[in-house]
């Protein structure tokens, strides 16, 4: 008898180990560093947060998306736009390459992929290209000579051929041929950059730390033109941000005002402040995630509000009182993203309607039945006509687009880098920058 109810209790404790020691949970992982969050809310104003569970209507339906095999990421943010499309995945979760360590230093967040080669940097300033095909280091760059190498860089790199355009802290700007091995050219602009970069035609488009966008010469590096705008006494971790439509530039500085501009000949066409303070001055911080756009709506989630925002006027379609953690993600009729008290929330793009919005904790909990914690979430993108969300850590969700978890999947890795998919996998740097590559 004592026997069987040893048995049962050793049963009992198994089936609650997800619970316990699966690491899933925020506060499960040791490794994991406290949310960058206390900036935010330092600056939430008394204006309540919208936290409401609004259940999805059984009529609700969700549009069809047309799958594509990607096969190139040449933008930090995948394309002009910053916005994913619905892309090709297998799910099968079978790891399929494992690389050697691709450098000993800190990587950058975002990578690149063109032509089969993933393309990485690091702060010691190193430009590192993969071949997936060969399964080796391709080609391996430094552009800084010995009186830099005290100074951690930070590179923002696109790519376009075989070119590989990057912008540093440091205030140079160079465009790097991987096959050959060789500069294109240099500039040293003694202004620190301080933004992603946009690749149109022959121009190369990039923003420094003073709020000046830049449209350069894609050949030369040349400026073609250089538009001041206001500039913020004080920095944050918020960096300029670019995104692009078929016709036109936005760009969302630290101050908080957004420009849209013309691609072609960079004339400005409107312009808007978004940061709300009372306090408007050089010296208040402005935050805010990627700016996403579908073409004729762009949408920024600030510090304190998420915008809706017709492209052509500049007019405000929509604004609501919740601030997403990561980059949204927009359909043609749907918005999905997840607030910084962990709600995910979907948006109608026609009637401007919150068609549902959940506690992503509460659905972990209830999917896996164990009680629930803190989870912290890195990324979504949308893949297979379902949304994936990344954990800070090792584990990924999949949800349809009525916002049920589908699957709570652990890799084999935890994340360092944002994940991308490229050819029906998933590809990520792990936290011992080892490339990986799951089917």
């Amino acid at each position: 008898m004592r026997s069987i109810f040893i048995l049962s209790i050793i049963i009992y404790l198994s089936s609650c180990s997800f619970d316990n020691k699966s690491g899933i949970w925020m506060s499960e992982n040791r490794n994991l560093k406290k949310k960058d969050s206390t900036k935010f809310e330092t600056l939430v104003t008394s204006k309540e947060i919208f936290n409401k569970i609004i259940m999805h209507k059984k009529n609700l339906t969700f549009e069809n998306l047309k799958n594509k095999r990607n096969i190139n990421w040449p933008d930090i943010f995948y394309n002009e736009s910053n916005n994913n499309e619905n892309l090709s995945y297998k799910n099968k979760n079978n790891l399929l390459l494992k690389s050697k360590k691709l450098t000993r230093s800190k990587v950058g967040e975002f990578f690149l992929f063109n032509k089969g080669n993933l393309i990485l940097s690091d702060i010691k300033g190193n430009l590192i290209v993969y071949s997936l095909k060969d399964k080796r280091e391709k080609a391996k760059f430094n552009f800084y000579k010995k009186r830099f190498k005290k100074f951690d860089k930070n590179l923002n790199i696109s790519t376009n051929d075989d070119n590989i355009y990057v912008s540093d802290n440091l205030g140079f700007l160079y465009a790097y041929n991987y096959e050959k091995n060789k500069i294109l050219w240099a500039k040293n602009y003694k202004i620190p950059f301080r933004s992603n970069l946009k690749i149109y035609d022959n121009k190369l488009i990039g923003a420094d730390q003073s709020n000046n966008l830049y449209f350069f010469d894609l050949y030369s590096g040349e400026v073609i033109k250089k538009i001041p705008t206001e500039e913020t006494v004080l920095k944050n971790k918020f960096t300029n941000n670019l995104s692009a439509n078929e016709n036109k530039i936005f760009y969302l500085n630290t101050y908080g005002s957004l420009y849209a501009l013309n691609k072609d000949t960079a004339r400005i066409n409107w312009f808007l402040n978004l940061n709300q303070s009372e306090d408007i001055n050089p010296s208040n911080l402005f935050i805010s995630n990627q700016i996403v756009n579908n073409g004729d709506q762009i949408v920024i989630s600030s510090d304190k509000d998420t915008y809706i925002i017709d492209t052509e006027t500049g007019r405000v379609n929509y604004k609501q009182n919740f601030s997403s953690v990561i980059k949204p993600i927009l359909t043609k009729k749907h918005l999905f993203l997840i607030t910084k008290n962990n709600l995910l929330v979907s948006v109608d793009l026609e009637n401007y309607e919150i068609v549902y919005s959940y506690d992503l904790n509460d659905e972990i909990a209830k999917y896996l039945n164990v009680k629930k914690k803190s989870a912290e979430f890195q990324s979504m993108m949308i893949a297979d006509n379902h949304l994936y969300i990344f954990l800070k850590n090792s584990f990924y969700l999949k949800l349809n687009f009525y916002g049920e978890i589908q699957s709570v999947q652990k890799l084999s890795s935890k994340i360092k880098t944002y994940p991308i998919f490229v050819d029906n996998s998933l590809i990520f740097i792990n936290n011992k920058n080892k490339l990986i590559v799951i089917d």
